[in-house]
């Protein structure tokens, strides 16, 4: 059974984990995936706090794969901005490689940021959102 973003929101914070460090990198994907913030905290509002997130602000993220960089879609007008490189590289979470979303080089406003995703099943990717070296949540992506 493939995994979706209704499962992981209903995961607790160490079965996300875990999820995470046992699934391959995947291709970067290309493309609009839509985004659901899952708290790492494992609040029981977390489903409640997804949805305010993703109305009042952050609806996911517009990949480029063959130019290498993306793009955030933020609010319900569906605005991109906040724009990161990406790449293969080594994962701060866990071992091995992961496809890192780097903020610091393209973005003023977020350039302590820095996710990494890792495809749990096809098409959807589970991800780490850093700032600095604190990972501050988890988030998901569906294309």
């Amino acid at each position: 059974m493939a995994i979706t973003t209704a499962d992981m929101m209903k995961m607790s914070p160490a079965e996300l984990d875990q999820l995470y460090q046992n699934s391959p990198v995947g291709e970067i994907p290309s493309g609009q995936g839509r985004g659901t913030v899952v708290f790492v905290t494992g609040l029981p509002e977390r489903n409640f706090l997804a949805a305010l997130v993703r109305l009042l602000a952050w609806q996911g993220k517009i990949f480029y794969r063959n130019q290498n960089f993306l793009l955030n879609s933020i609010t319900i007008l569906g605005l991109k901005l906040v724009k990161a490189k990406v790449y293969r590289g080594e994962s701060w979470f866990s071992q091995g490689e992961a496809i890192i979303l780097d903020y610091s080089q393209t973005s003023f406003i977020a350039q302590k940021i820095r996710d990494e995703i890792r495809e749990v099943a096809p098409g959807v990717f589970l991800g780490q959102a850093y700032w600095s070296k604190t990972r501050v949540l988890c988030f998901a992506l569906e294309f």
